[in-house]
């Protein structure tokens, strides 16, 4: 072998010494950990790109040294160069090949937001005007302020940075009725229900009167038998929503008589809308009241009720109810 030949060969071995040798420290680069020690929310603009990129990871302290390799890494391996725009959350743990394969799948952090049983459509819509990266719209919070009250399945909905307050609405409005629409088929015969709104109504009052499970079938029988013989239902928590009153505050008897649509000591029936979310529990137990002779309740002061047949029984209770309440 000629000393060329061997000066060939040994330039070609060196060469690719020293190819593997890159290679290898773009690779070590890609699976280092980002220096996380907790979650971080990041956004990536429309727009950004790889320099973009570095920039934020210096700035924000993410990478310990060789950042220039990330543009080696990338024209190694073209598709992590096809990031996408949005929210992403970062985690401890997270190697730098793991983020940039985050921002290529375009899998945006997602957010929880709780529409819970019991609230007002008012109080959702604080929560919704609170929720972090929810976007927001004049014209749909108009649309939302129209949409009637109750009509929104409990439950906590995910949202990336890209959804409007009123989408989250939407789904959740979706859900009640498909929900409302089972029930309604499947409810007991000769209720004096007119619609499955009506139906829907009962249940925001029974929510709204007790979070006992166990008592929501009792309740709803009070009500249904009262409604069957013309009887005021003489429920609290409706007169409370009707004058917009805190209802942890309580009632008194000169808000009893101030007359809203919602006032069920004046008016006959159900009131107009629903009074909150009710939740799955208390639409079933709307559909499903329990069958008994009960007209009236009143708190046990242990978060139950009493319950009675008749005005004398009922008076008795609310008389011990009063006692109670002043020792």
């Amino acid at each position: 072998m000629t000393i060329k030949m061997t000066m060939i060969i040994m330039l070609i071995v060196l060469l690719i010494l020293t190819t593997i040798s890159y290679l290898l420290q773009i690779e070590q680069f890609s699976a280092k950990p980002l220096l996380l020690q907790k979650e971080k929310i990041f956004t990536l603009s429309s727009g950004a790109n790889q320099y973009s990129l570095k920039i934020f990871l210096k700035k924000e302290h993410l990478v310990s040294s060789h950042i220039d390799q990330l543009s080696q890494l990338v024209t190694l391996e073209p598709k992590l160069a096809l990031i996408k725009a949005g929210t992403y959350r970062l985690t401890p743990g997270m190697t730098i090949r793991d983020l940039l394969l985050l921002l290529v799948s375009g899998k945006e952090a997602q957010f929880p937001i709780r529409l819970a049983e019991g609230s007002t459509l008012k109080e959702c819509l604080n929560s919704l005007a609170q929720a972090p990266y929810l976007k927001h719209s004049q014209q749909e919070c108009i649309k939302l302020k129209n949409l009637l009250e109750g009509n929104f399945y409990p439950d906590t909905y995910l949202y990336t940075s890209s959804t409007f307050d009123s989408e989250i609405l939407d789904r959740a409005q979706l859900r009640m009725e498909t929900f409302l629409k089972k029930i309604w088929h499947e409810r007991d015969k000769h209720l004096p229900y007119t619609s499955p709104n009506s139906l829907l109504i009962m249940a925001s009052l029974i929510e709204k009167e007790t979070s006992i499970k166990k008592e929501k079938a009792r309740i709803a029988s009070v009500f249904i038998n009262r409604l069957r013989i013309g009887m005021k239902l003489q429920s609290d928590p409706s007169v409370i929503y009707g004058i917009n009153k805190d209802y942890h505050r309580g009632i008194t008897r000169k808000d009893l008589a101030v007359p809203t649509p919602y006032n069920t000591y004046f008016i006959n029936g159900l009131p107009p809308t629903p009074i909150a979310i009710p939740s799955q529990s208390s639409i079933e137990a709307a559909a499903h009241p329990e069958k008994s002779n009960y007209f009236y309740f009143v708190s046990d002061r242990n978060g139950g009720h009493i319950f009675s047949t008749n005005l004398i029984n009922h008076n008795q209770a609310v008389q011990k109810y009063r006692k109670q309440r002043k020792i």
